[in-house]
């Protein structure tokens, strides 16, 4: 039955991407936010879905059949939040309403700290050229489709599934309302400080989300991921199958004997072999780099064989894999300089991310330019790791933001490279428009719109 339905946070990529099915499904969508800007404001454009910055009460009169709320800066004593309690209106989490609108499918979710949207990416890609037509809820726009989420027209639902809690009246995880059947776990360390005090916590939400895999399902892990197993040794009821190098430290009563490896693997990650058990399947050659997309990879493969699609397609899916936008996607430059947009913004996915793009150009010249914007970033939480993790860029520029709650000058100090703040995109920009004679590679890493600093450098330089 058709319903209006309002989303609180409709500029967010989960929430915009909810009111994309919501429309699909045939509902009356409108939502509102602090801020709506590209891509997801043109995704919701074309859709037809009025997306209005800014809250007000007169956004949720007459009152809509359900609100759906997201989690990004909508606590108690928000305007919006006090009205929907206040007026008694029906009332649902995003994550809530997405696990409810998919409870019919073969839910395949990718969690993990880094390398969910890629990987959920290519999920939906290797289904799609198996011909399953699947749904798929992803934190980015994987440019195979367009689009950061679509119902599907198969019974097969690809989302990505963060650990960040729910909302403000259900501080569980998010993905716990998802109920995959076969579940993704790409890596696991400690992230998010605004609202976990320790691994260990993180780890119990992770728990939380074995235990909802059914055993007739499958979950797929690394072979070695300390904090991981642990997780999955605190009790796992569902086959596991293993991808990347090395067995895990003691086999788990679980493991169904599968291992997923790469093999005579490019310096750059763009080029690897797929062995299962040993056995060579066939290569991938890609235009990906760094051993964490191998990775990604991999576990996408033997997901995508878990729902049926055999591993020779996959290959052959990854090897037309086009990526994602915003991971490391070029979007401007000329002969001299070419920069780069990723949406890095923790230390070991700056790190893997740089070393990807050193093995790919050799000793040309990089320069990563960061803004720490997470909120873990900017508690400090993972400082110290900071001054290391641009080790494979001849350079770091480090964006002091308004946010930031230390001093980044702890971090410029202690770098293992040359590095400097900088307050102002506008400056950033025009040091990288001067002619140079030598080729520059210039990475761009933020979670956030970073100031303007992406449409800048196309302004200037030009698309490639």
């Amino acid at each position: 039955m058709s319903q209006r339905l309002h989303f609180l946070g409709i500029g967010g990529t989960l929430m915009g991407g909810l009111a994309l099915i919501a429309k699909v499904q045939g509902h009356r969508v409108s939502g509102s936010d602090n801020a709506v800007y590209p891509p997801m404001s043109d995704q919701l454009a074309a859709a037809g879905i009025e997306a209005v910055e800014g809250f007000d009460a007169a956004q949720l009169r007459p009152a809509p059949d359900l609100v759906v709320i997201g989690n990004a800066q909508l606590p108690r004593g928000h305007p919006a939040i006090e009205h929907v309690l206040n007026e008694n209106l029906p009332y649902v989490s995003g994550a809530e309403w997405l696990g409810d609108a998919v409870r019919g499918h073969h839910v395949i979710a990718v969690a993990g700290t880094h390398g969910k949207t890629t990987t959920a990416s290519m999920v939906a890609a290797i289904l799609e050229r198996g011909g399953l037509a699947p749904g798929f809820m992803i934190g980015g726009v994987p440019n195979d489709f367009g689009e950061c989420a679509r119902l599907g027209g198969g019974r097969f639902f690809v989302v990505e599934a963060d650990e960040y809690d729910t909302s403000y009246f259900d501080r569980r995880s998010k993905f716990v309302h998802y109920r995959p059947r076969t579940l993704v776990i790409n890596n696991l360390e400690y992230d998010h400080a605004d609202i976990f005090e320790s691994l260990r916590a993180i780890q119990t939400q992770f728990h939380h989300l074995v235990r909802t895999v059914p055993g007739q399902g499958l979950i797929v892990a690394p072979a070695r991921d300390a904090a991981l197993e642990k997780v999955l040794r605190q009790g796992c009821w569902t086959p596991v199958e293993r991808f990347g190098d090395g067995p895990p430290p003691r086999p788990l009563g679980q493991d169904n004997g599968e291992h997923w490896q790469a093999g005579d693997v490019a310096p750059d990650g763009g080029a690897f072999d797929v062995l299962r058990n040993d056995a060579r399947l066939g290569r991938v050659e890609w235009s990906l780099s760094g051993a964490h997309n191998v990775a990604n990879g991999l576990a996408a493969i033997a997901a995508a064989r878990h729902v049926g699609v055999a591993a020779e397609l996959a290959l052959e899916a990854l090897s037309a894999f086009r990526g994602v936008k915003r991971r490391m996607e070029l979007i401007a430059g000329n002969d001299a300089v070419r920069v780069y947009d990723d949406f890095a913004h923790h230390p070991t996915a700056i790190r893997s991310t740089l070393q990807g793009l050193r093995r790919r150009v050799g000793n040309e010249q990089i320069v990563a330019v960061v803004e720490p914007r997470t909120h873990t970033m900017s508690l400090g939480a993972l400082r110290e790791d900071l001054a290391k993790c641009c080790a494979p860029a001849n350079e770091a520029i480090w964006f002091r933001g308004p946010n930031l709650r230390w001093d980044l000058m702890e971090v410029v100090q202690q770098s293992v490279v040359p590095a400097s703040v900088a307050d102002d995109v506008e400056r950033i920009v025009n040091r990288f428009a001067r002619p140079r004679r030598h080729p520059c590679h210039v990475v761009i890493m933020s979670n956030g719109g970073f100031h303007g600093i992406r449409e800048r450098f196309i302004a200037k330089l030009g698309r490639p």
